[in-house]
């Protein structure tokens, strides 16, 4: 089923004006009627949590009450909704496909809304390697900008993992690597990232979204959305650093929404070659390593104790 990846998450809210300002500032539109976008037009949609036009909710304090999936034609509408009704109440209407998911996670499906751009990447100068960036052109400049491109993936905290990655298999998914004993990185058959849903098995009080992200143009841009981010006043939870499974440079924040939400760039792109790895969960095998902000420094005389007679 060629299922490309989320189109839009939607949250239901305690605080819509704290949300609305939080996903402005970390470089949504504003596209109207609660929906920030990203330059391909996927987006992350608010509620107010009481909007009667949100599915119900998860049953715990998480925020997240849909996830909306872009498909790339009807054929693979009609592919979806023939295998979910096998086993479960399906609606369809306007276009959209929509169920409950085996961990009770509301799922819709719709014909991608996204748009094709075309933007370069980070262009980066190596020795022994052709230069990428030219003679006289600057690798990066203050107001350079740093915008989300798309959306790369959602987290979720789910009560059975192995049950939660049957179901996702039914749709096409697949396993590209593993924590032993957590949860998979899985990846639908409309793209070649190596995940756009990651679960982590946890106890039931906790199912919900953990974090979501969107891609950036490289790793420049993660470094530079994200310490704007935290000189707006907002708090980073993880980061910045690069991820082992996936290869992707990510740095987290704190949100109003209920979870975390990430910047991402440079994800290793598979095909149904790759061999799926495993590992324990822990920080060797979550983070290849991890970088620490600090506020502005600069030099300013001799680092200590230079120039100190040694005995």
């Amino acid at each position: 089923m060629n299922i490309i990846g989320p189109d839009a998450l939607v949250f239901g809210v305690d605080d819509l004006a704290a949300c609305q300002q939080y996903l402005s500032d970390y470089g949504l539109t504003d596209a109207g009627d609660g929906r920030f976008e990203a330059l391909d037009g996927t987006a992350v949609i608010i509620r107010a949590k009481d909007d009667p036009s949100l599915p119900p909710g998860l049953g715990t304090a998480n925020m997240l009450r849909e996830t909306v999936y872009g498909v790339a034609d009807v054929a693979t509408l009609d592919a979806i909704e023939a295998e979910l009704r096998r086993d479960r109440p399906v609606t369809r209407d306007g276009g959209v496909v929509r169920c409950h998911d085996d961990m009770g996670f509301a799922l819709a499906f719709q014909v991608t809304v996204r748009k094709k751009i075309a933007l370069s990447a980070e262009l980066v100068n190596a020795p022994g390697a052709q230069p990428q960036r030219g003679v006289n052109q600057l690798g990066v400049v203050s107001d350079m900008p740093a915008r989300p491109r798309s959306l790369s993936h959602v987290v979720y905290f789910v009560p059975d993992a192995a049950k939660a990655e049957a179901f996702y298999q039914r749709l096409g998914f697949v396993c590209t690597d593993r924590f032993t004993g957590v949860g998979p990185f899985m990846r639908p058959a409309g793209t070649l990232d190596h995940h756009t849903l990651f679960m982590i098995q946890t106890p039931p009080f906790m199912k919900g979204c953990e974090h979501f992200t969107f891609h950036m143009g490289g790793p420049t841009e993660v470094m530079l959305a994200g310490s704007r981010f935290v000189e707006k006043g907002y708090q980073s939870f993880w980061g910045p650093g690069r991820h082992k499974f996936g290869s992707n440079w990510f740095w987290y924040f704190n949100s109003p929404l209920g979870c975390h939400v990430e910047y991402d760039a440079d994800m290793d792109l598979h095909d149904t070659n790759w061999s799926a790895r495993e590992a324990g969960m822990g920080a060797d095998a979550s983070q290849l390593f991890l970088l620490q902000y600090r506020e502005k420094w600069a030099p300013s005389g001799p680092p200590p104790g230079a120039g100190k007679p040694t005995a």
